[in-house]
């Protein structure tokens, strides 16, 4: 049976402050996401032109989404992963992050986040924080993210990723993802970023009418990238969107640990 875990202290989302002039520098609104300009400042000379770069990458791969471009030549990918990988940052591959998880590549997360069609009022479903990587792109797309990550280390490495990065509109639980978190639900969106051998019923019914799942599922040497809609309260269309290759979907609606 799927149970809501007890919240540990850092699963409370922070304020939604205003930009403000403190000792650390002026703090920038960038959508949902609010970034310390000391830290663009520290980052500006070394990784502003690799984001430009994977920005331009992406739209030559197809990534058309003009929001979901900006999104990624925002986000500061080097500071959520270790900082011997900072060279590879930026790099369209997946990076490990420990605890055997791995950060997604950008052009996987620009795919999916593209996939979801975002309109900017939706709150979204996550399963599988990792670094914070994808929570973080997500926060400046969306009203909400509730977040679910099954290992307690990396989800409070997470938590501290994005309050670094000054994300004030993303809630991470510690939890079995393949459970969703129905306590916030219904979901506009939900975004799994593990591959599971099926669609994981409980989450599946915490999407709302219209709303639409995007995630990677099937045997592990097939996956498949899938987008499900759900046209009424009994009925999902679904769209196969590629083939892909992510780390399992862990849980009790998942695969076995």
């Amino acid at each position: 049976m799927c149970l809501r875990p007890k919240d540990p202290q850092w699963n409370q989302a922070l304020d939604d402050n205003v930009a403000s002039q403190g000792p650390q520098g002026l703090s920038l609104r960038l959508g949902g996401m609010r970034v310390k300009s000391a830290i663009y400042a520290a980052d500006r000379g070394r990784f502003t032109r690799s984001r430009s770069r994977l920005v331009s990458r992406l739209s030559e791969a197809g990534i058309e989404d003009e929001r979901v471009l900006e999104a990624m030549g925002t986000v500061p990918r080097h500071t959520l992963i270790p900082e011997v990988l900072w060279g590879e940052a930026y790099k369209d591959q997946a990076l490990p992050i420990g605890e055997g998880q791995t950060i997604s590549a950008p052009g996987i997360v620009a795919r999916m986040t593209q996939a979801l069609a975002l309109t900017g009022d939706e709150r979204v479903l996550e399963i599988g924080t990792g670094s914070g990587y994808q929570a973080a792109v997500l926060s400046g797309l969306v009203a909400s993210v509730v977040s679910v990550e099954r290992i307690p280390q990396l989800a409070h490495e997470a938590r501290k990723n994005l309050d670094t990065l000054q994300v004030t509109n993303v809630t991470i639980h510690e939890g079995d993802g393949t459970c969703g978190w129905p306590s916030s639900g219904p979901y506009d969106r939900i975004l799994v970023t593990a591959g599971g051998p099926e669609l994981p019923e409980p989450v599946l019914l915490q999407l709302k009418v219209g709303g639409a799942l995007v995630g990677p599922f099937g045997p592990r040497d097939a996956q498949q990238l899938l987008r499900v809609v759900r046209q009424d309260q009994k009925r999902f269309s679904q769209q196969t969107l590629g083939a892909c290759n992510f780390v399992d979907l862990i849980g009790e609606h998942g695969w076995a640990a």
